[in-house]
Parts: structure tokens; C-alpha cells; sequence
């Protein structure tokens, strides 16, 4: 067996790496297109996407429209690999964005921070678009078959199951963080269980996609023994030349140490995990206290009581502008110490699998002799 590939319905994407979508900006058609053309699905993120766009504050959703256009054409004419798009299902404008993924034939939309109960009723008549949604429990996935069925007569496509060592928002509470019981591959087990009664719609089981501090070869290898389909990689992917965000950004990670990478209450109401830096100690100094809130962005934010915006910090962010933001990263941040193309990194992961593979047959018990009755 050599590195797996990943099916998704018709989909066939040669290694089975989903780049992880990031937002603000973080990963747009740049870093997606590169990881597509590398045999990966490569996902550009939804959230806050038209930041640069002049009216992007007057006209937040028509602003994130045509930006998120652009991007998907931009990635499709660099690559003929898997595209997708992350949409989080807390966003005011998650209706337009979604319309907008399926009008430009994505090959696959990513939607978590919710449930997305009604996501199947955007499709169009004809669309191949495949809808994955991001969970973090059993139950969550369960619900999502059970309703789909009832309502559109059909399942999800794949799942993504998120644990709690991953970077942004976190959809577990503080205290489950570092709980045992939520560790990923606890609820990677759990999921692949829960959904075994149900099929894709293709007629095949629904691939389980593990994400959430996957790092290296040999952790894809232990989550493909665990029954995952495939894995999802954002923290990995922000040191590389292609991804999309400023050299500060990326500079960021490399210089972090385990202990910057911290827990912080977002203002969505949702944990989150991030690098520590003077920005998120100021915010909860209250020096941040935002006086309006220009994007109306997410349900849960309530700008009356956040200590900033989280749009506009997530923005500076992207541009290197760390007095103003922060970034976002996962919890194994601390361990990058270089920034590499996507290619190598890709191919060091094929590389790790298999010495991974190699070690697990090295150490696997030779079969019994049979034996023979005199």
C-alpha cells in the first residue's frame, strides 16, 4: 500500500490531503490552486474574502461575492486538481457565498461553525458540487444523515471531523480541549461508526476525513488505520511560498514557541486558538473595545460586548499588521521552522507515510507455522 488517495463521490483526488480552509485571506486561490496541482483538494476560505475590496464595508456581501469569484476562477485557471470552498454556516452572508460556490462548479463546499441543515436545498438542478460538512462529534454527523435524509433525500458527501487541537474557532467547549475524551482520534473512531448505517450517495460509505493537528506522514498513516478516508492540513500549509498570506504571517509560526500558542475566548462566543502577541494581551486589558461594527459578519458576534472585531483583526493579520491582528494557527504551530514550497511538503508527508507503513510492517508478528499432526 503506498500513500492513499481520496474518493469523494466522482471525485478522485490522488493523495488524500485536504488543505484546510483559512480564513481571513489566509488561503485563497494561491495557496489552493498549488495544493490541487499537487494531487491534494485544495480550499479556498469564504470568510472575510473580499477584505481589500474598496466597498468592502458598505457592500460586505456583494464585495465578498465577486471576490470569492474571482478567486475560484483564478484557482481554476491554474489548475485542473480539486478546488473546494469553506463556508461557515455563522456567517450572515453564508446563502450568497454558498449560491456563488455552486454557480462557479466547485468541486466540493466545507461548511462548519453550525450545522448546516439546509445546505442541500442550494444545489442546482445538474451540480456536482460535493457538500462536506465539519463536525466534531458523532452526534453532529448522526443529525446531519438523519436530516438530509428526511429533507432532500440524500446524505453528506464526506465528512470532516475536526478535533479540538485545531487552529481558529473550536467547536468544543474550554474544558473539552484538553480532555481525553475529545481527543481526535476518540471522535474519529466515533464517527466512523455512527455513520456506518448510512451510505454516500453514491452508494458507497461516507469517507471520514480526520483534521485537527495532523502534522506528519506518520499521523495521516495513524488516522487511515483508525478508518479515516483521508486528512485535513491548514497549520501545515501556512509555511509554504504559495500560501496566500503576508511573510509576517508565516514568519509568525516559525518563531512561535509551544507556549505562544494559547486558548482564547473569540468574540463569536466560540473558543479559539491562536498565537499569543501584544494585540490579544491589550484586548483582554480591554484596550480594544471596537466603537461600531462596519461588517455585520457572523450571527453569534455581538459588537456591543467584543473586546475587538475579529473581521478586521483576522485582516490586519493577513497583512502582517500584528499591532492591529493575530493569527489564527493550530496547536502544533510551534513545531514549523522553515517555509518550503507546497511540493515538498507535499512529498515529505508521502515520505513520512511510508516510513511510517514500513515501520508498521517491520513491527507487525510474523504468522503462526501451521502445525503439522505427526
Amino acid at each position: 500500500m503506498s500513500f492513499p488517495s481520496l474518493t469523494i463521490g466522482d471525485l478522485l483526488i490522488p493523495r488524500a490531503v485536504i488543505q484546510g480552509g483559512m480564513g481571513v485571506g489566509i488561503s485563497l486561490s494561491g495557496l489552493a490552486s498549488a495544493v490541487a496541482a499537487c494531487g491534494g483538494f485544495g480550499v479556498i476560505s469564504a470568510a472575510g474574502i473580499g477584505m481589500n475590496e474598496p466597498d468592502f464595508s458598505s457592500n460586505y456581501i456583494s464585495a465578498n461575492n465577486r471576490t470569492l469569484t474571482r478567486e475560484i476562477r483564478a484557482a481554476r485557471a491554474a489548475t485542473t486538481g480539486a478546488l473546494g470552498v469553506n463556508i461557515m454556516v455563522a456567517m450572515a452572508n453564508f446563502a450568497d457565498l454558498v449560491k456563488t460556490a455552486i454557480k462557479e462548479n466547485v468541486d466540493a463546499i466545507f461548511s462548519g461553525a453550525g450545522l448546516p441543515l439546509d445546505l442541500p436545498s442550494y444545489l442546482t438542478e445538474g451540480s456536482k458540487t460535493k457538500l462536506v460538512p465539519i463536525v466534531s462529534s458523532a452526534r453532529a454527523a448522526v443529525i446531519l444523515c438523519k436530516k438530509w435524509l428526511s429533507r432532500f433525500d440524500r446524505t453528506p458527501d464526506a465528512f470532516v471531523v475536526e478535533g479540538p487541537m485545531a487552529g481558529g474557532h473550536l467547536g468544543f467547549k474550554a474544558e473539552q480541549i484538553d480532555d481525553p475524551d475529545f481527543s481526535l482520534e476518540k471522535i474519529v473512531a466515533e464517527v466512523v461508526a455512527g455513520v456506518k448505517p448510512y451510505t454516500a450517495p453514491n452508494g458507497r460509505p461516507i469517507p471520514i476525513i480526520a483534521a485537527g493537528g495532523v502534522y506528519t506522514g506518520a499521523d495521516i498513516r495513524r488516522f487511515i488505520k483508525l478508518g479515516a478516508a483521508g486528512v485535513q492540513m491548514g497549520t501545515r500549509f501556512v509555511a509554504t511560498d504559495e500560501c496566500d498570506a503576508d511573510d509576517r504571517f508565516k514568519q509568525s509560526y516559525i518563531d512561535a514557541t509551544e507556549q505562544d500558542v494559547v486558548i482564547i475566548k473569540s468574540p463569536v462566543g466560540m473558543p479559539g486558538r491562536a498565537i499569543h502577541n501584544d494585540f490579544l494581551t491589550k484586548a483582554a486589558e480591554g484596550e480594544k473595545t471596537p466603537s461600531c461594527c462596519p461588517y455585520r459578519c457572523i450571527h453569534t458576534c455581538d459588537y456591543t460586548k467584543a473586546p475587538y472585531c475579529i473581521t478586521l483583526a483576522l485582516a490586519n493579520a493577513k497583512k502582517g499588521r500584528f499591532n492591529y491582528g493575530f493569527a489564527f494557527a493550530g496547536k502544533n504551530a510551534w513545531r514549523i521552522d522553515r517555509v518550503m514550497p507546497v511540493a515538498e511538503l507535499m512529498d515529505s508527508l508521502v515520505a513520512e507515510y511510508e516510513a511510517a507503513e514500513a515501520l508498521d510492517a517491520t513491527a507487525a508478528p510474523a504468522p503462526a507455522k501451521a502445525v503439522v499432526p505427526a
